[in-house]
């Protein structure tokens, strides 16, 4: 399974997030099967948009699992740190619900972020 990772500030527009994940599907060069995002964004109307347009699942991610993933992260943002508690949104929700290996670190477009983990194995 390949999962994309969101961070996003608050009222994010779906069509950033959209076109982000569109953005990290084509240089990952994979297909995108799942996003996840931190529970703390489950409200997020953007993100529950974004998934519905692009017609994928989206995973919230515990604080446990988030925390878990953190040390497998290769980028940090000392914002999100202070904002969140997690020095990597993106990466380590895609991290949690993926596993590893995090084949697209973190990039960023407006107000959201996006990586991509996944095992690339079974991709058509």
């Amino acid at each position: 399974m390949i999962v994309a990772g969101i961070g996003c500030r608050r009222a994010c527009p779906a069509a950033q997030i959209v076109a982000l994940v569109t953005q990290a599907a084509a240089a990952a060069a994979v297909q995108i099967d799942a996003l996840a995002a931190p529970i703390f964004k489950d409200e997020e109307p953007g993100l529950r948009e974004a998934a519905l347009a692009l017609g994928l699942p989206l995973h919230f991610v515990a604080a446990e699992a988030m925390a878990a993933a953190q040390d497998s992260c290769v980028t940090r943002s000392e914002a999100a740190l202070r904002a969140t508690g997690f020095a990597s949104v993106a990466e380590g929700a895609a991290l949690a619900v993926a596993g590893r290996p995090l084949l697209l670190p973190r990039i960023g477009e407006g107000e959201a972020t996006c990586a991509v983990a996944g095992s690339t194995e079974t991709q058509r």
